[in-house]
């Protein structure tokens, strides 16, 4: 089930895992493929530097972006690795909601890094997410997260206006969550962005 009202147990996400892991992708990445999926494309500055992109590197690679509480991620020491599964459980109104996505891409240079996965048959949504950190030209650090998805569970689509905002409200999170991980002093407001 997709759904529940009440936390999973780590042995049940584990099993999920399981079951999820060879399944295939539940959307057609083409350009045919993605007419209809909202689009959406967010970054904030991070700072500038090698010291702030290797920190925000490691926040990646630990799942640091994820606003825990409401919406957190199963297991945070999975290996950023194409084929990974992964879990997000999310709490919307009373109900945990169970999102498996596998991780179809890496990026690992020297100033770019990142991952997306996407959505397996047991997700509310269909789409597939980048979670992304580079070096600009001017020596800045840039935390983005670029997405396609729609609605695949029926109340998402029946309540496809609240499904967006916590869709926003999981980037701002995100992005506040990267800006804190990166820098012990947060007393300046840097530009935040929708690319």
């Amino acid at each position: 089930m997709i759904y529940r009202f009440s936390h999973p147990t780590p042995s049940e996400l584990e099993q999920i895992i399981r079951e999820q892991k060879d399944l295939p992708l539940t959307y057609n990445k083409t350009t045919e493929g993605l007419k209809g999926f909202d689009h959406d494309c967010n970054r904030i500055l991070l700072g500038e530097g090698t010291d702030t992109f290797e920190a925000a590197k490691q926040a990646i690679q630990t799942w640091a972006m994820f606003p825990g509480g409401w919406a957190r991620i199963h297991n945070e020491r999975t290996p950023i690795e194409v084929g990974r599964v992964v879990i997000m459980t999310a709490r919307v109104l009373g109900i945990w909601w169970l999102n498996a996505s596998r991780i179809v891409y890496t990026v690992d240079e020297l100033k770019d890094y990142g991952f997306a996965y996407g959505t397996l048959p047991h997700h509310v949504e269909t789409g597939e997410e980048l979670f992304h950190v580079y070096i600009d030209e001017k020596d800045r650090v840039w935390y983005e997260i670029k997405a396609f998805s729609r609605p695949r569970h029926i109340l998402p689509r029946l309540f496809y206006p609240l499904a967006r905002l916590f869709q926003k409200k999981f980037v701002r999170e995100s992005k506040l969550n990267m800006k804190i991980t990166t820098h012990e002093n947060l007393q300046f407001t840097e530009p935040t962005m929708v690319c």
